[in-house]
């Protein structure tokens, strides 16, 4: 390595470090809220340094004023952010089945700290989400983060414009797909609480003195629970997929 920098090269390895700073912030697993900042902006630097002999060459000349200097760093943070920031709505799946499960077996009362979120949400949400944390790293899809960090320099060149109504209808549906993929891992549950829900009201209305209200709440807690740990693994593996297919936006083959 030369022992010094000129200013383009400064200029160059500063573009790359603001995208895949603002990338490394955002992407599940490695841009969690428990893990310390300056874990992840070292991990972004060296991640950088190791970037910028492949990408550094197309980065374009330096700008003769602050002002250019600006908005080609703002730029960049902005891809990172489109980036990095489609792959943290995906994570909504998760906390979104968590929650329909949660209202239909009496559990969204039990509210928990989610070390993800920094703030309270229900205990199913958090384990759900904790289960999406392992799952990256034990199929190895951490390392599609990697290629989909490479490939945005193809997708994403230093000199291209950005369409902020494209990354908008990204979020959008990508947001929209998290939820409706939600609702599909619940779906187990669901279609129980309802059927338990309709024969518990048929009891009571056949027998009013039944206390169907002492009965029905632990069955529909024991019983849901029940299918929800029978359906984990069904759960696990159409996340990864769907979760394999967000990634390759940005990763191609």
């Amino acid at each position: 390595m030369e022992s010094f920098a000129a200013a383009q090269q400064v200029y160059a390895a500063g573009l790359v470090f603001a995208r895949l700073g603002v990338i490394v912030m955002l992407i599940p697993g490695l841009g969690e809220t428990f893990i310390p900042p300056r874990i992840r902006l070292a991990f972004a630097l060296s991640l950088a340094l190791m970037m910028f002999p492949l990408v550094g060459g197309h980065a374009p000349p330096l700008p003769s004023d602050a002002a250019g200097v600006a908005l080609a760093v703002i730029r960049e943070m902005m891809i990172g952010l489109t980036v990095g920031g489609v792959l943290r709505l995906f994570m909504v799946s998760l906390a979104s089945a968590g929650e329909i499960v949660s209202l239909a077996t009496t559990l969204s009362f039990a509210q928990t700290a989610n070390p993800m979120q920094a703030q309270p949400s229900t205990t199913l949400g958090t384990f759900l989400g904790l289960i999406g944390i392992v799952l990256i790293f034990a199929t190895n899809l951490h390392h599609m983060f990697i290629a989909a960090i490479v490939q945005s320099y193809d997708l994403f060149p230093f000199t291209r414009n950005i369409s902020v109504a494209d990354a908008g209808q990204l979020a959008v549906q990508t947001v929209s797909k998290g939820f409706g993929l939600g609702l599909q891992l619940a779906a187990p549950v669901v279609v129980f609480s309802l059927i338990f829900n309709i024969a518990t009201g048929l009891v009571g209305r056949v027998m009013p003195q039944f206390q169907v209200f002492f009965v029905a709440t632990p069955l529909i807690l024991l019983l849901g629970l029940s299918i929800f740990a029978l359906s984990l693994g069904v759960i696990g593996m159409v996340w990864v997929d769907r979760f394999r297919v967000v990634i390759g936006i940005f990763a191609k083959p």
